[in-house]
């Protein structure tokens, strides 16, 4: 199954000193070593941006994220999100928006999301987002 790299993922696979030794970080090199497709998202490229510093770090991000397939939300992605998100408060859960939208985002393409956040955990037993889970 393709998947969608959270932020979270990419965070600590891009750690200056060292990857970070998870679970997710591996499963993300297995996926990148074998040719498996690998998706991401205008968001996530932004966060990953935004949260390292100087130019070296901006360049080896966007020299990587060049080969991802960029998925751009549609207006029923957004109207999606918003059901999801509305459907886990109902549940007692709160989803941040930006999750609801990558969580749409997966289940519209079928996608499997990889990532640390347990927001998505909380998310998939909720609703058909599938999450990789080590």
């Amino acid at each position: 199954m393709n998947l969608f790299v959270d932020t979270s993922v990419w965070s600590l696979a891009f750690r200056r000193d060292a990857p970070a030794i998870a679970p997710e970080v591996g499963r993300l090199a297995r996926a990148l070593d074998s040719g498996e497709l690998v998706f991401t998202t205008g968001i996530v490229l932004q966060e990953l941006l935004q949260g390292f510093a100087g130019p070296k770090a901006r360049d080896e991000i966007l020299s990587r994220f060049t080969s991802f397939p960029l998925l751009q939300p549609t207006r029923e992605d957004h109207i999606g999100a918003a059901d999801l998100r509305n459907l886990c408060r109902r549940a007692g859960v709160q989803v941040g928006t930006i999750d609801a939208l990558l969580a749409q985002l997966c289940i519209r393409h079928g996608l499997m999301i990889l990532s640390t956040d347990k927001d998505f955990e909380t998310m998939a037993s909720y609703t058909p987002l599938k999450l990789w889970l080590p």
